[in-house]
């Protein structure tokens, strides 16, 4: 099997790795701190969006990691795993509405910007790359 596409399933599993592990922790410091109640997002539309926020910035970072990690056409592999994201995202929104764990606008919204901030990971990947080769 050919050695790159090792790198490109290692490429997306550490995005999503980063990307797990960044909201996991991120959702558990703000329910033990009192900010978000443990189990349920019933809370304002300012701590959603918050939420919403934190969880975008951290997708972000691990797309760019993705394509940062990608032996060849990090855009690509930034797409396969906004593609993942997006589908983890509209199963959560599913389960969200069956067990009514928050409004289902929060759940869908997460679904919704997944894949353009897939898009904006690999573009400022390309662009960062960009600049790095014409500097040499």
């Amino acid at each position: 099997m050919n050695k790159n596409i090792f790198k490109s399933i290692g490429a997306v599993f550490a995005g999503l790795i980063f990307i797990f592990i960044t909201h996991t922790v991120t959702d558990a410091i703000l329910e033990n701190a009192g900010i978000l109640p443990k189990g349920n997002l019933f809370v304002s539309t300012e701590l959603i969006l918050a939420v919403i926020a934190y969880r975008a910035v951290f997708s972000l970072l691990g797309c760019y990691i993705t394509a940062m990690f990608a032996p060849q056409n990090p855009m690509k592999h930034s797409i396969v795993l906004g593609i993942i994201g997006t589908a983890l995202s509209i199963v959560g929104a599913i389960v969200n509405m069956n067990m009514h764990m928050g409004p289902n606008w929060y759940a869908w919204t997460l679904a919704v910007i997944s894949l353009p901030i897939v898009w904006l990971a690999g573009i400022l990947y390309e662009i960062r790359l960009h600049r790095k080769n014409n500097k040499t």
